[in-house]
């Protein structure tokens, strides 16, 4: 999903890109950019939502509701668990055939591992099978966004001028509130106009139809990026060139260490105000689901807002500055604001407004935050293992973790948890200093 970005040291087109009469600017990448990233965080909100909405009733029948949620919840970590995996697998394909090749491979994997899960057989029709199918689809859709690295965000850090970098960094992740807002949105219309009967029987079933047509337009947006004579030019460089992964984690375990926990409160916090609440709101309040998934895709605006605003705010002050800022605040919120979603829908919507703009400056500038610390041989690779284990550490177990804690000890143990992210990204930006003092 949230790529890494690379700090730039590559100043205007090459002699040989711009012969050829092209050339590649930071407006034209991120277009590319925002779509691939919309496309994989859709795919990613609408298992999510359906997680809670539609798996417990069809896959885990024979369990109380909490319980499905919890189970829904386990399998939708495996495909973080899945993702590093898939890293390796195609960086190999990336040497050994290029980026064209493992992205068209990745992207259709993606696409279809996620629509299959739209013909998901009922437990009562299937029995055990109906589960072992979930857990391989999501399995595939974790390989399949070890795969989707491109690059692009790099590449567009790479063409984006030495000013306006905390900008040009907080444009890929534009692409959660986008996917966000989409995903909820269509969950929303068929939650929430078709009889209950209906929506189980067939209505769940389109968002993960549309996320296969979503992931075709943004394989033709992403390879029209990738094989322009700039990215090439980048690639023969070394400035986005595959490494062997063991080779990188060998050499950079220190690195990568220091930048899977850096972003670890922005990862948190993500799913904090987008899974989370809908699960705790829909099994343990009286609010119509529907209504909160109209609440979220408002909020994601605001979120989208403030990602956008992390770019000026990097810009004037600092991307570590604000990402250390950041999760102070993260910290402050999670020792009080997750008891409001108890307090019916005035304290559900302070939290997710208040959450939302919080998240969206951390989120903005969490990517890439100690990227420059590799060498530019294997920034490409380590900032992909980098991303795979920060969200296999600070997101792929949140929502099972928070609603376990919730459900057993209180909304207050779900803040801890936050917490605990907080000081991750805190104690990590604080040894990468440390690092970059010693050298």
């Amino acid at each position: 999903m949230s790529e890494t970005v690379a700090h730039p040291d590559f100043n205007g087109p090459s002699p040989t890109s711009a012969s050829r009469g092209h050339v590649l600017n930071p407006s034209e990448i991120a277009i590319g950019v925002v779509i691939g990233r919309t496309s994989e965080f859709f795919d990613f909100f609408v298992f999510a939502i359906a997680s809670v909405l539609v798996f417990p009733q069809r896959v885990f029948p024979f369990v109380d509701e909490v319980t499905g949620v919890l189970y829904s919840f386990a399998i939708f970590a495996l495909a973080f668990i899945a993702r590093p995996f898939g890293t390796w697998l195609f960086m190999t394909i990336d040497r050994l055939y290029g980026k064209p090749t493992k992205l068209t491979i990745a992207l259709f994997l993606l696409g279809t591992s996620t629509v299959v899960v739209a013909f998901l057989p009922d437990y009562r029709d299937a029995g055990a099978w109906s589960i072992w199918l979930l857990a391989l689809f999501r399995i595939g859709q974790g390989l399949a966004l070890g795969g989707s690295w491109d690059g692009l965000a790099s590449l567009l850090a790479m063409n984006a001028p030495d000013r306006q970098r905390g900008f040009w960094a907080m444009v890929p992740q534009l692409g959660a509130p986008f996917g966000l807002i989409v995903a909820s949105g269509l969950f929303a219309f068929f939650h929430g106009f078709l009889p209950t009967e209906e929506f189980y029987a067939w209505g769940w079933q389109f968002p993960f139809f549309v996320a296969f047509a979503i992931n075709v337009v943004a394989l033709f947006a992403r390879l029209r990026i990738v094989v322009t004579p700039e990215y090439v030019h980048q690639f023969e460089r070394r400035e986005l060139q595959a490494t062997r992964v063991r080779r990188t984690v060998r050499q950079y375990s220190t690195y990568i260490v220091v930048g899977t926990f850096a972003p670890l409160a922005s990862f948190a916090m993500f799913h904090m105000v987008t899974v989370f609440p809908l699960s705790w709101v829909n099994l343990f309040t009286e609010e119509w689901a529907t209504r909160f998934l109209i609440v979220e895709c408002a909020c994601a605006v605001i979120g989208a807002i403030a990602i956008v605003a992390s770019g000026f705010l990097a810009d004037k002050y600092g991307r570590r500055n604000l990402l250390g800022v950041s999760a102070l605040l993260i910290a402050v919120f999670s020792g009080f604001a997750p008891s409001l979603l108890a307090q019916g829908f005035a304290g559900e919507l302070i939290y997710m407004v208040f959450g939302f703009a919080l998240l969206g400056v951390s989120f903005g500038q969490c990517s890439g935050a100690v990227a420059s610390n590799f060498p530019r041989h294997y920034r490409y690779t380590g900032s992909a293992i980098v991303s795979d284990l920060a969200w296999l550490v600070g997101a792929g177990f949140a929502p099972f973790v928070a609603l376990y804690l919730s459900y057993h000890l209180g909304l207050v143990a779900a803040g801890l948890y936050l917490l605990s992210g907080a000081v991750g990204t805190m104690l990590a930006l604080r040894y990468n200093d440390l690092l970059e003092y010693r050298e």
